[in-house]
């Protein structure tokens, strides 16, 4: 197997959620339901739609309601069986039987970087996806399809990369860009991470998907703690992007589809309806007190 074939990915969920308190209190945020499914299942069965079967979960304190919820629960699977209740029953167990879903605990809350060098004894030396839990992509628009795609072809770290509004380019990782390969996919020559709005070199900013070569965790433990005292992803892709022949240089790939940031209040609103409204069983009611609603307000 060619070592740019991925077949693994790694999903950190370690964070405190602070921004959903006090509903994360007690519960991750990664199990906060859009419509009936919690925020991780649409980001683990993203992976798995992708060809990815083994999962790791990098988790931290209070996040035992994940791993319950990839397990098997008995006695509810046999109470909706003897009510009859193959439609829920066949909900719960597609959880179960999602994917080989494994757990390492980050310890320390020391940035992505150092969730991502958790992963390392799981990953050992193939490349790997790296899909953080707050960003839920549309399943109907392809992304990370084709970021395995563009790694297997070049053996470049691939990195998702989505045009936002200058004003809001302070708020996320910032890319430096070349120019376009092919479409939609840019050569990367150097990441910003939160620029200032009148500094920063482009308004295409990283979205919480990469595909990365192993070489990677080398660099990140090199990697000083930057921005917040946490060691930074984006500080080992910037070092990837100068020195390529180190880890292999970066690439972006542009997504246009619909993306939903499951960490920000508004946006977990916005993306409930958007998900709603598409929805076979609620979607016609949905649309229809959205049209009554609107003429309220």
């Amino acid at each position: 197997m060619s070592r740019f074939k991925v077949t693994k990915a790694v999903i950190p969920v370690a964070g405190l959620g602070t921004r959903f308190l006090p509903a994360t209190k007690a519960m991750p945020k990664e199990m906060l339901p859009l419509i009936d499914k919690p925020v991780i299942q649409y980001v683990v069965e993203e992976a798995v739609n992708a060809g990815l079967q083994d999962v790791l979960m990098v988790t931290g304190r209070n996040k035992n309601a994940l791993e319950n919820h990839f397990d098997r629960v008995a006695e509810l699977e046999a109470n909706l069986e003897r009510k009859g209740d193959t439609d829920r029953l066949a909900k719960v167990m597609a959880s179960t039987d999602l994917a080989n879903i494994h757990y390492v605990r980050q310890g320390d809350p020391m940035g992505l970087g150092h969730a991502v060098l958790r992963a390392k004894a799981h990953i050992a030396d193939h490349s790997f996806a790296l899909l953080l839990g707050d960003d839920v992509m549309d399943s109907r628009d392809v992304l990370l399809t084709k970021m395995l795609e563009v790694h297997e072809a070049t053996g470049e770290n691939v990195v998702a990369l989505m045009e936002v509004d200058p004003s809001q380019i302070h708020l996320y990782g910032c890319a430096v860009i070349e120019g376009e390969i092919e479409d939609g996919v840019v050569r990367i020559t150097g990441l910003i991470e939160k620029p200032k709005n009148e500094e920063a070199p482009s308004n295409l900013a990283i979205i919480g998907r990469y595909v990365l070569r192993p070489e990677l965790f080398d660099i990140l433990e090199e990697t000083e703690p930057g921005r917040g005292g946490e060691i930074q992803l984006t500080d080992a892709l910037m070092q990837a992007a100068q020195n390529p022949e180190r880890a292999g240089g970066v690439l972006g790939v542009v997504f246009k589809g619909r993306r939903y940031d499951t960490g920000d209040k508004l946006d977990f609103i916005k993306a409930t309806l958007r998900l709603g409204v598409d929805r076979d069983d609620i979607g016609s009611e949905l649309r229809s007190w959205l049209h009554e609603f609107s003429n309220e307000i």
